[in-house]
């Protein structure tokens, strides 16, 4: 099975594990795979996560253009183009609608505080954009100031959008995200947090990088 085919396989499993978990519903979310330097896989368009087959994806160049496929590509394909080029390390993004990190955007909440050590040494924290409509160039604009040191963002009143060196760990940090906002939430309603000292995070952060 050459690259591309297996991205398309990776995608549509991914895409259902998604719809499965909640993470999105009706036709919400995107994601995409870089192929190569100059060419991206993207998921339709106004099609469910959960029901995809890897010939409904499509393949666009650095510039949003289709190069093949036989459906529309996502209209927030701009905000994933930017992340590829801000980020050569990065492979695969997901965007998706977790409820309670999306709670946490819609609130205006960022999931800042440390809280637990693989979040810290996984995600560090998970900042918040500020809002800007979907689909348009005002969306990747927002989010473009912390992408570099990110590699999961909160969109207020959107959503989150998460990215890593393989589509898989891209997946892998949307999990983490939501897991993150659930105990965050937990913590708030009762009414106590008792967050990591700054030590505490260094050493977490300084083991990480041996």
């Amino acid at each position: 099975m050459d690259v591309e085919q297996q991205a398309r396989e990776e995608i549509v499993s991914l895409g259902r594990m998604m719809h499965q978990k909640g993470f999105v519903v009706a036709t919400d979310g995107n994601m995409t795979v870089r192929l190569d330097a100059g060419q991206v896989l993207a998921t339709p368009t106004s099609m469910s996560k959960g029901s995809m087959e890897p010939d409904d994806l499509v393949v666009v160049d650095m510039e949003g253009g289709k190069i093949r496929g036989r459906r529309a590509v996502s209209t927030e394909i701009g905000m994933h183009l930017l992340i590829y080029r801000l980020r050569p390390d990065v492979k695969g993004i997901v965007h998706a609608h977790p409820i309670t990190a999306t709670g946490y955007a819609a609130a205006g909440i960022e999931l800042n505080c440390a809280l637990l050590s693989e979040v810290v040494v996984c995600l560090g924290s998970v900042p918040l954009a500020h809002y800007a409509t979907p689909g348009t160039a005002e969306l990747a604009a927002s989010i473009e100031p912390l992408v570099s040191r990110h590699d999961a963002i909160l969109m207020a009143n959107h959503g989150v959008v998460t990215y890593g060196d393989s589509l898989r760990s891209a997946y892998m940090q949307m999990e983490r995200v939501e897991h993150f906002a659930k105990i965050s939430l937990v913590t708030h309603l009762l009414g106590k947090q008792h967050p990591l000292s700054e030590a505490e995070v260094e050493r977490l952060v300084g083991s990480n990088k041996q």
